[in-house]
């Protein structure tokens, strides 16, 4: 009998691809999505049906305790995906970052604490590292919140550690650093330069081009999640895991790659309305994921390379575009 998990934000970029991966690793998944009046599934309706057999859908609202409570209940693992993640948006709508961010995370953690659940494994990011002191990043590097985004994220990790400390909880905090791939937001980078590259755009308008990441194939940010909900308890309940390739690279040249990949000719240029404001910038990212690899033997298994082919190849499908507008494009 397979065993039940469940996934908050299963409908988004990072969720869909875990709730298949955790399939066909032989899991069946209870996956929340946000309530809307279409009854929208988001990613999800992209999933093979093969996979969709083993996957029930929960409409409701992370910040909701019922809501949570019904996806929660009877789960062997919980992924706590569901969140806010802009970090433009988060300048203009900060409360809504910490309503979601913040208080949806508290009810997650109420759940979980409520139901006895075996394992929480929820998502921290990067961004709460603002501009390295010291590079390649570690867990113990100081936390930074750069942006009202990055300020959500710390609030979350930090109530998270409290309910491990305070009450037993058995969380783990898996940081992910930067993640591209199939069904990414126009309003990251990379699907930013892909999308303008295929309008036959002459001219690549982006944000600050001198910022470097580094950046994950989403199919391996996906193991990193699964390997951290099947790893033995002992290895890693209360701990803080980062995961990433160790290797970054400048927006700008990475934006060169992706031209040459395409094999499309533009100027790479930075539009002012897209840069960060000047002391809210991360410079540089870089990710130490010894921790993880040692814990759980999980390690990337796509070069960057390999992982811009199967996006701009995704990108390419017939009607993949139609969904995306140049006003998203931001960074």
């Amino acid at each position: 009998m397979r065993e039940e998990v469940a996934v908050t934000g299963a409908e988004g970029f990072i969720g869909s691809h875990l709730v298949e991966t955790l399939v066909r690793r032989g899991q069946r998944v209870r996956a929340m999505v946000l309530y809307n009046m279409l009854s929208s599934r988001g990613w999800l309706a992209e999933l093979p049906a093969d996979v969709l057999d083993q996957v029930e859908v929960v409409f409701g609202d992370v910040r909701d305790p019922a809501s949570v409570r019904q996806v929660v209940e009877g789960a062997a693992v919980v992924y706590h995906l569901a969140a806010l993640g802009s970090v433009p948006y988060s300048y203009r709508a900060p409360r809504s970052f910490v309503d979601t961010n913040v208080t949806g995370t508290l009810q997650v953690l109420e759940a979980v604490r409520a139901c006895g659940t075996p394992r929480l494994v929820h998502t921290s990011t990067s961004e709460t590292y603002g501009t390295a002191r010291s590079v390649p990043i570690s867990e113990a590097h100081p936390l930074q919140a750069q942006s009202p985004y990055a300020a959500s994220k710390v609030a979350a990790d930090k109530l998270a550690e409290s309910y491990y400390l305070s009450f037993g909880t058995p969380v783990v905090t898996l940081r992910p650093f930067n993640t591209f791939g199939p069904r990414q937001s126009a309003r990251a980078v990379i699907p930013a330069v892909i999308i303008q590259l295929a309008a036959g755009s002459r001219q690549l308008r982006l944000g600050s081009l001198h910022p470097s990441r580094d950046f994950t194939f989403v199919a391996d940010m996906a193991e990193a999640f699964a390997a951290l909900g099947e790893a033995p308890a002992s290895a890693v309940v209360g701990e803080v895991f980062n995961a990433g390739t160790g290797a970054d690279v400048p927006v700008g040249r990475l934006a060169g790659d992706i031209a040459a990949l395409m094999g499309a000719d533009a100027e790479i240029c930075e539009d002012p309305e897209r840069v960060r404001p000047k002391d809210s910038e991360v410079l540089r990212l870089c990710c130490d994921a010894t921790k993880l690899r040692d814990r759980t033997g999980w390690q990337p298994r796509h070069s960057r390379e390999q992982g811009l082919r199967q996006t701009i190849e995704w990108f390419g499908r017939p009607g993949t575009l139609a969904g995306y507008h140049p006003g998203e494009y931001s960074q």
